[in-house]
């Protein structure tokens, strides 16, 4: 009986045909869609904080699609709330290495980095707010690594760009370039009719 069954499965194999290039498209397709999909669902963990769930989910969306930026990205983030900083960067290096102008994943590598090795967190940081010239929140962070460093000039022009593109950010600036980075008039002035 054994052998019979072993017959007939190497036959199933043999007999199955050469996959054709419409084949392996159409499955590759389907992994990408099924990739997609996972995504979702990972996000959806992560927001109701089953990040072992979510951990595992973006794990399969790689298995399907090993260049998924997003999937390397929340892996990154997962990691890195986790505090597991080296596993972080891993992370968020191979969603650089498929997309290096990905904002979010170079805002998150320079954070980790900012004690540690500022002159790289300026780096990621602006290549942050090259990618996202609206990044405020990036341009803030870029500030404060510049002023640890002594460029006070570079900072002061990071905070005013932080302020510019959301004058929310002033009360984050901190104190010794507040004055020289306070939102023009007409930008407080956005949305008050007179």
């Amino acid at each position: 009986m054994a052998m019979v069954a072993v017959g007939v499965t190497a036959w199933a194999i043999l007999s199955q045909p050469d996959a054709t290039p419409e084949s392996e498209a159409k499955s590759a397709a389907r992994a990408v869609s099924e990739a997609k999909a996972l995504v979702q669902a990972g996000a959806l963990q992560s927001q109701y904080q089953d990040f072992a769930g979510a951990a595992r989910t973006f794990r399969r969306v790689l298995e399907l699609d090993p260049d998924n930026k997003v999937a390397w990205y929340n892996l990154g983030v997962i990691a890195q709330r986790d505090g597991r900083a080296a596993d972080a960067r891993a992370a968020y290096d191979k969603a650089l290495k498929i997309d290096p102008t990905f904002a979010a994943a170079l805002f998150n590598e320079a954070v980790l980095l900012e004690s540690s090795d500022p002159d790289r967190a300026v780096a990621l940081l602006k290549r942050a707010v090259a990618a996202n010239p609206k990044a405020s929140t990036a341009y803030l962070h870029l500030g404060r690594v510049l002023a640890k460093k002594g460029r006070d000039d570079e900072a002061q022009d990071a905070f005013r760009r932080a302020v510019a593109t959301d004058p929310k950010m002033h009360s984050l600036v901190p104190e010794p370039f507040q004055d020289s980075v306070s939102p023009s008039p007409s930008t407080s002035q956005a949305g008050i009719a007179r």
